[in-house]
């Protein structure tokens, strides 16, 4: 009874031998003893402390180094750089601090480290308490915890179909669907786990439904994109099957191709059926065509939208001659096209074996001065492939001092020729532009310099003794001091959140009161923050300096922005149109700094343009027709100062409008990362087996491959 066991035996017969048995309390197995927890929900969650693996806590990784990764080059020395990491220009610092340990303890910096005695090599991975920063505290400094399914090991011993559950969680949606459809239950299992069984059915179907097919169960959240966790969020509400309910969407459709477009379209209408209201902010002409009622604000941006311009059924809205909107989707207006592809030349780009993710020995051969659309469904591999192949390999072999290369390129990707034809590589992604009050569309541009010049040579300013300086609100001299040039002040709140008030010295203006007494043209610089870009061009006009750069702004779709704006306020569609105005801006196209001269040192004028290569992921994010019809504007002015462009898209607009395609798939997650078609829109409509090429085929032929100048 002690030991919680009983010892059974059968008295031995005539002819037979005594016969044994074991009964245990105890979870265990009854031949070895070997013991196990008895199973409960947490033994099975990473999250509690109970079933999360002792060693990792959960995190499902420990970071150790592998020492030939390190030192690649055994027979370079220390002086030579054989530590590889610390030869990038980020971690100088520690190469630095190296060679004065190893001084410090006689470690010879000229003799190659295979040569090295065992003594000296683990001086330099180990160091001394506290005496420099070794290779191991390196690498521990460096670990990052990442969530992945990982439990304790009794845990993995439970198995169903011989499936344990970290087997089962790296199954994507589609073989995690099918494999709990084909499970087959007792009696006794089906009293037991029936009813959950159908609850992991029905919210598997829910995410096969939304798209997401192709995503593992154990997939980070913290790597999913906007569109894909918010259609996750979308089919939680499918599944809790509410009645009655308000659902407000941000263009669900984010991510989407237009396969898949039409389920997005059949769920929301489920939801609709259900007794339900929805509510879908969205620019997709397909949503737009299903929907029940559509509201059409305008006429403009910023000040200059914000009324009601037409309501109603989408044959109505295409009737409403004051609906931008409408004129659009009856084929009044029409993106504008270009009157001639380009050609692919001999500069091209060859990518020689990708092999990251989802990608299957891939090769594929990338045209420069011209846009390239990366097409295909979600999931096919079209991040992998210009995010972790072609910009990393690319980033790597320009040595770009802002990046830093990853060390298992080489396992991704074979081999990437004619990186001699670009001179630089620019993710313009849609990440903020800044991260304070202080930074704002001016500052990002460098107008505000010209501004704050303008300001000093007004009279008022040299009867008072102000310079330029004294106009910036980032340095001090004329900023208001008290809340450092931010316009507001921020009280901690100890337990409560913070609390942001406006500055009661500066009353929100940022500035001194003696600065604010310059005026230009009856404003003062802080009235002249608070103008919109539209409103801005027409007080600067006298300044070509200013509205130089405001009117690439404008062209971009950013009209409306003020120029004090705070960066934090914008949108991540309009931060990267606002990198995207950085790099329109004149002199970004010349290469040349603010003195007219080159990085060669040669005048700008007789210097040939610089060829970089500008990679956009899914810009049209966020975008109303006229907005995408000047992005492409903007994508033609980069090509023609002799820039190249690889932009990947569902906008079956900016698909037809780019000069050549490469469309991967044929479908998502492991069933994808091919090479399905690569050559002109007309190329690719033509190719069966393209969900593209389907698609891009019904808006060619709907406009009759017109090469309309935006009108009809």
């Amino acid at each position: 009874r002690e030991s919680g066991e009983v010892l059974f035996e059968t008295a031995p017969r005539e002819g037979e031998q005594a016969k044994g048995w074991k009964f245990s309390q105890r979870f265990e197995c009854k031949s070895c003893s070997i013991r196990y927890e008895e199973p409960e929900p947490r033994l099975f969650s990473f999250n509690n402390p109970f079933g999360a693996c002792p060693r990792c806590q959960g995190f499902g990784n420990t970071i150790v180094f592998d020492l030939n990764l390190v030192i690649p080059d055994p027979q370079k020395t220390l002086a030579e750089g054989a530590i590889d990491p610390w030869n990038k220009p980020k971690y100088r610092s520690l190469f630095a601090e190296m060679k004065r340990f190893a001084r410090q303890q006689d470690v010879p910096l000229d003799v190659p480290w295979a040569d090295l005695s065992s003594e000296d090599r683990e001086k330099i991975l180990s160091g001394e308490s506290g005496s420099y920063v070794s290779v191991r505290d390196f690498f521990a400094h460096l670990e990052r915890k990442k969530y992945k399914l990982h439990v304790r090991g009794e845990a993995r011993h439970v198995k169903i179909a011989g499936k344990n559950i970290c087997d089962v969680v790296g199954f994507t949606v589609e073989e995690a669907a099918k494999f709990f459809s084909g499970l087959e239950l007792s009696a006794y299992e089906q009293e037991i786990a029936g009813q959950i069984l159908v609850e992991i059915r029905n919210r598997l179907k829910f995410l096969n439904e939304v798209g997401l097919e192709y995503l593992t169960l154990d997939r980070l959240a913290s790597t999913l994109s906007g569109g894909e966790a918010q259609r996750i969020q979308l089919a939680t509400s499918l599944g809790s099957r509410l009645v009655g309910a308000l659902y407000v969407l941000d263009e669900p459709s984010i991510g989407l191709h237009s396969r898949d477009t039409a389920r997005l379209v059949k769920i929301l209408q489920d939801l609709r059926n259900l007794g339900n209201t929805i509510l879908v902010v969205e620019h997709d002409p397909e949503i737009m065509r299903a929907s029940d009622r559509i509201l059409d604000l305008g006429p403009g941006a910023g000040e200059h939208g914000g009324v009601l311009i037409a309501s109603g059924s989408f044959s109505e809205i295409t009737k409403e001659a004051a609906s931008l909107t409408g004129r659009y989707l009856s084929s009044e207006l029409r993106i504008q096209l270009p009157p001639m592809r380009r050609k692919p030349g001999a500069e091209q780009l060859k990518i020689i074996g990708a092999r990251a993710h989802n990608l299957k020995d891939l090769s594929v051969n990338i045209p420069l001065r011209m846009l390239v659309a990366i097409t295909g469904v979600s999931g096919s591999g079209k991040s992998t492939l210009v995010h972790d192949v072609l910009y990393n390999a690319l980033a790597t072999a320009k040595r770009q001092t802002d990046f830093s290369p990853p060390i298992d390129l080489a396992l991704k990707l074979q081999k990437l020729e004619g990186s001699q034809y670009i001179d630089e590589v620019v993710l313009v992604d849609q990440s903020p532009i800044g991260r304070t009050p202080r930074s704002n569309p001016v500052t990002y541009i460098k107008v505000f310099d010209a501004i704050r010049d303008l300001y000093a040579s007004q009279p008022e300013a040299h009867k008072r003794g102000l310079t330029a300086g004294h106009f910036s609100f980032n340095i001090p001299g004329g900023r208001c001091e008290v809340c450092q040039g931010d316009g507001t002040v921020t009280v901690e709140m100890q337990f409560l959140a913070d609390v942001e008030l406006v500055c009661e010295e500066c009353h929100g203006t940022r500035f001194k009161p003696e600065v604010l007494e310059v005026r230009y043209r009856g404003k003062n610089v802080h009235e002249a923050l608070d103008l919109t870009v539209k409103e801005a061009m027409q007080f600067f006009a006298a300044a070509p300096k200013i509205t130089e750069k405001l009117r690439i702004l404008d062209e971009v779709g950013l009209g409306y922005l003020r120029l004090g704006q705070s960066a934090t306020t914008l949108s991540g569609g309009e931060a990267q149109r606002m990198k995207l105005a950085a790099h329109l801006q004149p002199k970004s196209m010349r290469g040349e700094n603010s003195n007219g001269v080159g990085p060669d040192r040669h005048p700008a004028a007789k210097r040939r343009l610089p060829r970089i290569l500008y990679i956009f992921d899914e810009p049209t994010t966020g975008l109303h027709f006229d907005d995408v019809s000047k992005l492409l504007s903007a994508f033609r002015k980069l090509i023609e100062n002799g820039g190249s462009i690889v932009v990947i898209e569902h906008n079956m607009d900016v698909i037809r409008a780019a000069d050549w395609v490469i469309d991967l798939g044929p479908e998502g997650g492991g069933r994808g990362g091919q090479l399905i078609v690569a050559g002109t829109p007309e190329v690719v409509a033509k190719t069966s087996g393209s969900y593209t090429g389907k698609w891009l085929a019904r808006i060619l032929k709907s406009n009759g491959n017109s090469r309309s100048n935006g009108r009809k």
